[in-house]
């Protein structure tokens, strides 16, 4: 699943979304699209060196162009020389260059993050080396734990709602939303989590049991039709050609339809899910440069210009000025009554397996989302 497509390139595509109708509605004013030159990669790492594995749109390197040379920034503040800086789409093909090379930091999203700490390719993180820590948000920061170790320093979040076309739909229910072919759902076994609250359950929709979990796949196999999408644009294309009635997104990508023009509004719903990508040190991370990077990082300049390129919330409070205001005020940023009600994917599915509790884990999270979509 993609859900970090660039919101500046999602605003292009939106600027040229026609209505049945057949009117172009305006969009966001379109940014350049970042570019794609990047380090040159050295064959050895030496001190005063940084290695990171990240997503796209997470550290951007633009050459000469300050709107996105950001680890150009970096460099030039900390002295660290980025030699190398990989960039992924989806988490699978993070776990596919973790396979191949190490990194000094990754910036890991719960569907990694545990896999990370339980094969001892992270290390705990001494706090007091990382500057700016205390200002993230507290309940993203205690996310990050594991053991009574602190293993990421909070970066960016997101969380889900699901949107219907109010021009066909009126005063919608969870359950019509899964009895619905014409829905789209993301692709990720997390969405499992969704279709459990759907189902009623109580306490963490990531903690389920044998039983539980059956509820949530028999919520989920109600329509054999239904879409899974892991790109944003589909969303996009398939309410723009009424195709979609229903479509699981994130506020900003709500945001942005309406103001395209589309008539979406939220489905209501008391408890939805999200997730937090965080910054992990490597397990031979270059120690110096590793904690500037996770200090730099914490930062709300930093978090601020990432928040804004791929439209997910800051864990810094602070960074939500300028052009972050959007994306903040769609999140609910700083608004405890908004977080309050999100389920945090915290090492997916929960604790369970360090608990000792009696409940599925990942790995049969994703052989039912794979028999499932295929």
């Amino acid at each position: 699943m993609n859900r970090r497509t660039p919101v500046l390139a999602l605003a292009v595509m939106l600027a040229t979304v026609v209505s049945p109708a057949g009117a172009v509605h305006a969009s966001p004013t379109p940014k350049p699209t970042p570019a794609t030159a990047k380090p040159t990669p050295t064959p050895t790492q030496s001190d005063g060196t940084l290695q990171i594995l990240t997503y796209r749109g997470y550290a951007e390197y633009g050459g000469t162009s300050p709107k996105v040379n950001w680890t150009g920034t970096f460099e030039k503040a900390t002295g660290c020389r980025i030699a190398r800086l990989d960039q992924v789409q989806t988490p699978e093909e993070m776990s596919d260059r973790l396979r191949d090379r190490p990194y000094d930091v990754v910036s890991a999203g719960p569907e990694l993050a545990g896999r990370l700490i339980a094969d001892k390719q992270a290390l705990p993180i001494e706090l007091a080396k990382v500057d700016g820590y205390a200002e993230l948000s507290k309940p993203l920061r205690d996310l990050t734990t594991s053991g009574g170790k602190v293993y990421g320093v909070p970066y960016l979040w997101g969380s889900h709602e699901f949107l219907y076309d109010a021009s066909r739909i009126k005063a919608p229910g969870m359950d019509q939303v899964f009895a619905s072919a014409k829905a789209a759902l993301k692709d990720d076994p997390l969405t499992i989590a969704d279709a459990a609250l759907a189902a009623k359950k109580s306490g963490s929709p990531y903690e389920l049991t044998e039983s539980e979990l059956d509820k949530a796949m028999e919520m989920l196999g109600r329509q054999d039709d239904r879409d899974y999408w892991g790109d944003p644009l589909d969303v996009v294309t398939g309410f723009a050609t009424g195709r979609l009635d229903f479509a699981q997104a994130t506020p900003y990508l709500r945001l942005l339809l309406q103001t395209a023009g589309k008539p979406v509004k939220t489905v209501p719903s008391a408890r939805t899910t999200g997730w937090v990508d965080s910054w992990m040190l490597g397990s031979g991370a270059n120690l110096d440069c590793a904690y500037r990077w996770l200090s730099w990082t914490a930062s709300a300049e930093a978090q601020r210009a990432a928040a804004a390129w791929v439209g997910l919330a800051p864990a810094n409070d602070k960074a939500c000025k300028g052009k972050a205001r959007r994306v903040c005020e769609a999140y609910g940023v700083g608004k405890e009554s908004r977080i309050d009600r999100i389920d945090f994917a915290v090492s997916p599915p929960g604790d369970c397996r360090a608990e000792d509790r009696e409940c599925t884990d990942y790995d049969a999270w994703e052989d039912r989302w794979s028999d499932l979509v295929s």
